[in-house]
């Protein structure tokens, strides 16, 4: 077994300080750094679940399913969506190619291309821009989802399209934007350093000038969502506990049943979605001046737990079941018939779960004296129309929540499966 190495390891460490081409062709192909830190990583579960390799703060790139889904959840995002701006086939999918290739560097701490901040000489742009060069992997992960728009008549993909890549229907009280909703390609790229993320997506948008545009983007701190046992449960703006039933990387047979698309729902020329997941992404904009002057006892009644310990009300501990049946003092139910809690779980939902993973934002302020801050959801599951959809309406029909909330951003994406050895981006779509 090679020994792993006791340090991160920095982009400038992989490349070296004047090192020249000896060393920067060491890891053309993420080579022998890359390798060296992931000897002893098991391919089947190289998708970032709670086996992951953690040495060096590398998450592992290539796997059965895509990282940044079940890994454990990093204290950053950086989110993007685009549009593809060509109508060659042959250049779309060369990008994704390269796409892979240089994600596969970064999130191994490599830059984003061999020839790096230097290479190419004065008179050329760098092959990287250069802000991560001093930084280690920081367990980046990226993840690329597939819109249901560039499934039209541009590259002749018509065939290859799930039937549940479908744009989201309407719900109540949605205030969407166009400008932040929709997109052909998304990129998400997670990091316990804010300014790996924003290098990974940089980068990659970079490489795709000409091919694509940046349609919207978002950045994100603070993760709303534990994905895996030995994680704390977060909070959100409005200062809960968020997430405390989500789905676990731990949780195999529920993530076969809610997360990963199965063979028998992708026949045909949509197999190539086997394994993968569907991510849908919500702006919500939370109105947290109004929050921030609303009664203790009426937010916890509106949640469903104590705003403390996270506890389900009536119960004492974060984990407690939650019990509709239990009465407060008034002998009404403990936990509200409309609380957000109640109308989420899986009891009123005929059995719906989803993999959380969100983040808290604030997009500086609305121009009046209030936050512009909120939650970016961020939810995988096997199918969108099946899970997201019922459980929004229900919510959107009822929670007391939506009087301090509104959903101003929308988009729903085909995260395909993780790539093997030789694989790259794209190649089951473009063969």
């Amino acid at each position: 077994m090679t020994e792993q190495p006791t340090s991160p390891l920095s982009r400038r460490r992989l490349l070296g300080v004047g090192a020249g081409a000896a060393v920067a062709g060491a890891v053309a192909g993420v080579g022998g750094a890359y390798a060296a830190t992931h000897a002893s990583a098991d391919p089947a579960t190289a998708g970032g679940g709670a086996d992951q390799a953690s040495s060096d703060d590398m998450v592992p790139f290539r796997g059965e399913h895509q990282s940044g889904i079940i890994t454990p959840a990093q204290d950053r995002m950086h989110f993007v969506a685009l549009d593809v701006v060509t109508q060659d086939r042959a250049a779309l999918a060369a990008m994704l190619k390269a796409w892979t290739r240089a994600a596969e560097r970064m999130t191994a701490g490599a830059e984003a291309a061999p020839g790096g901040v230097v290479g190419g000489g004065p008179y050329r742009a760098p092959e990287d821009t250069g802000e991560a060069y001093d930084l280690d992997a920081s367990d980046l992960t990226i993840t690329i989802g597939y819109g249901p728009s560039l499934f039209d008549d541009r590259f002749g993909l018509a065939d290859r399209k799930p039937d549940a890549l479908r744009d989201l229907p309407g719900f109540v009280g949605d205030d969407l934007d166009p400008a932040r909703s929709g997109g052909d390609l998304c990129i998400q790229a997670c990091a316990n350093d804010p300014q790996v993320a924003v290098h990974a997506v940089r980068n990659l948008v970079r490489m795709g000038f000409g091919v694509v545009s940046v349609r919207w983007s978002q950045l994100g701190f603070g993760r709303t969502s534990s994905t895996t046992r030995n994680q704390v449960t977060p909070r959100n703006m409005f200062g809960f506990k968020d997430g405390t039933n989500n789905l676990k990387a731990e949780d195999g047979d529920a993530l076969a049943e809610h997360v990963w698309v199965q063979p028998a729902d992708v026949p045909g020329g949509s197999a190539w979605m086997a394994g993968g997941s569907y991510l849908v992404a919500r702006r919500i904009r939370m109105h947290i001046e109004i929050w921030d002057r609303t009664p203790l006892q009426e937010q916890q009644d509106i949640i469903g737990r104590d705003k403390g310990e996270g506890a389900p009300l009536g119960q004492k501990g974060e984990f407690d079941t939650l019990d509709f049946a239990t009465k407060g003092a008034d002998g009404k139910p403990a936990i509200p018939v409309d609380a957000h809690v109640a109308l989420a779980h899986e009891s009123r939902l005929n059995g719906i779960r989803i993999l959380r993973r969100g983040y808290n934002f604030t997009d500086g302020s609305d121009g009046v004296g209030h936050l512009d801050a909120g939650l970016f959801f961020i939810g995988f599951m096997r199918d969108a129309h099946q899970q997201f959809v019922p459980m929004q309406r229900a919510l959107a029909a009822k929670d007391g929540l939506n009087e301090y909330i509104e959903h101003t951003g929308s988009a729903v994406f085909a995260c395909p499966p993780g790539l093997g050895a030789e694989d790259y981006w794209g190649q089951a779509l473009f063969s």
